[in-house]
């Protein structure tokens, strides 16, 4: 088909005419602002963003990982592994921050949407995988903890734990978080601009202090991580379930990059990949921070058996009275901003397939947050635990193999057995955390005591499928 040739005296009026009504800046070649002066003349539009824009994605990145869980686990890993604190912290980085990140640029490539990643498996199985994960992070147990979290390590210690406070508290809570998210075009401006560099400022307040105002000396690790610190790192690391959220998360950093008016995913998946690059080390920094803190807190909290503990003990030393009022402003805003995230993120995915507009779901989420987070933080996690242990592994299987698209004959070839086999073993693990009685060789298989249960099967699935790749060649279909 023969194109229509450019008709440069068109564009040079459509410019002059855009000029006289409002000026539109130029920088290297790009016009800078939301309105296409070009668009009648089939000439595509591409915005870039500015410097302080990308900073603020950056921001609203990191500020919707940080969220409870990402405070509490690093302190009680610092403690337990004493002088052996960083190599557990490595361990620690590495899928706390490390795959967090790649899943964020995975999702970056596709355009944001997890049922595109999800598109080898066929889309029953990627709907369906899409849809628990959403509803597994989103309202049924992520969104209602982020209330319970912030509450009980921040509030319950002034107002105790009693049904009342929580319910008042989770109340005031999800109006808040249904107010931000019933506005996801403004999340960049209210996330990146406002709630961010606030819950930054709380957070390296807190890191500078363990650093310069260390509590004690480092004491003796605990047993387990005495000659497997880095493993236990590793683990507890995989234990706050950021991969997951990156998978929600993607949509959302996608659309606040779509929202400045940038089109091209060229430059939609560079910009993500620096949100992504922004967020990881702001993550590392307070990751690093919280190791310190809780590596120096063996003196006034020996008897910590959570994160949470070795806070508020540390943060009420350090700071005297006004320690759990800074603790429980520094949880409510980590909560908080990671709440907002979901919300819309859910309501993003699940507007699309649902004959429901946006505000009614954001409503209805926020709505089923608020009761399923008045049954209190201990069911909560009783709860997801087993549900998070068995759909985390295929997620890690399926961002991983979709960098590697291009080696395949065939992706669902590949991807679907991977998966099929990572989620089987992913129940085992899920059914030995939840307490069931299993078979002998089913309860200690390699690694299971480490929740790795999948990994060696799943590995070993995929060398099988990729020697059968190779033999069958192409479908039939995509040569045709």
């Amino acid at each position: 088909m023969l194109r229509r040739p450019i008709d440069v005296e068109r564009i040079v009026i459509a410019i002059r005419r855009r000029s006289r009504s409002r000026h539109v800046h130029r920088h290297a070649g790009v016009f800078k602002g939301h309105v296409n002066p070009l668009k009648h003349c089939g000439i595509p539009f591409m915005n870039v963003l500015k410097g302080q824009d990308i900073l603020a994605l950056g921001f609203m990145t990191f500020a919707l990982f940080v969220g409870a869980g990402n405070i509490i686990f690093p302190p009680i890993v610092g403690l337990h592994s004493g002088p052996h604190v960083w190599m557990a912290a490595l361990g620690f980085l590495i899928t706390a921050v490390g795959l967090p990140v790649i899943t964020v640029v995975a999702l970056a490539k596709v355009g944001g949407a997890m049922d595109t990643l999800s598109h080898p498996i066929g889309r029953v199985a990627g709907g369906l995988l899409a849809a628990v994960c959403y509803l597994s992070v989103g309202p049924l147990f992520a969104t209602p903890r982020t209330a319970t979290v912030s509450f009980e390590v921040g509030l319950a210690p002034l107002t105790g734990d009693g049904p009342l406070p929580l319910f008042i508290y989770s109340l005031v809570y999800f109006c808040v978080v249904l107010v931000i998210s019933l506005y996801p075009g403004k999340l960049l401006d209210t996330v990146g601009r406002f709630l961010a560099p606030l819950k930054i400022i709380a957070l390296a307040a807190l890191g500078i202090a363990a650093f310069m105002l260390p509590a004690g000396t480092i004491g003796q690790a605990e047993p387990s991580y005495e000659h497997a610190a880095f493993s236990q790192g590793f683990i507890n690391g995989y234990l706050t379930m950021d991969t997951l959220g990156a998978l929600v998360f993607g949509i959302v950093i996608v659309n606040a990059i779509r929202s400045r008016g940038v089109q091209s995913p060229r430059l939609i998946t560079r910009y993500a990949i620096i949100a992504g690059l922004i967020a990881g080390v702001g993550l590392a920094l307070v990751y690093i921070s919280l190791f310190r803190l809780g590596a120096g807190s063996h003196e006034i909290a020996a008897g910590a058996t959570n994160g949470a503990a070795v806070l508020h003990a540390y943060v009420q030393h350090t700071f005297g009275g006004l320690g759990s009022g800074f603790l429980a402003v520094l949880i409510a805003l980590a909560c908080l901003v990671t709440a907002v995230g979901l919300t819309c993120a859910c309501a993003e995915y699940f507007c699309r397939i649902l004959p429901l507009s946006y505000r009614t779901l954001v409503v209805l989420l926020a709505g089923f947050s608020l009761l399923v987070s008045n049954l209190g933080l201990t069911k909560l996690i009783q709860f997801s635990v087993p549900v998070l242990t068995a759909i985390y592994p295929p997620c890690i299987v399926l961002v991983a193999l979709s960098f590697c698209a291009g080696l395949w004959k065939s992706q669902t070839r590949i991807v679907a057995p991977v998966m099929a086999v990572s989620l089987l073993f992913g129940l085992v693990d899920a059914l030995k955390g939840a307490g069931f009685n299993l078979p002998e060789w089913m309860a200690h298989l390699p690694l299971s005591e480490q929740g790795l249960a999948w990994l060696i099967p799943s590995v070993a699935t995929l060398a099988l499928m990729v020697v059968i790749d190779r033999l069958l060649g192409k479908p039939s279909e995509a040569l045709a």
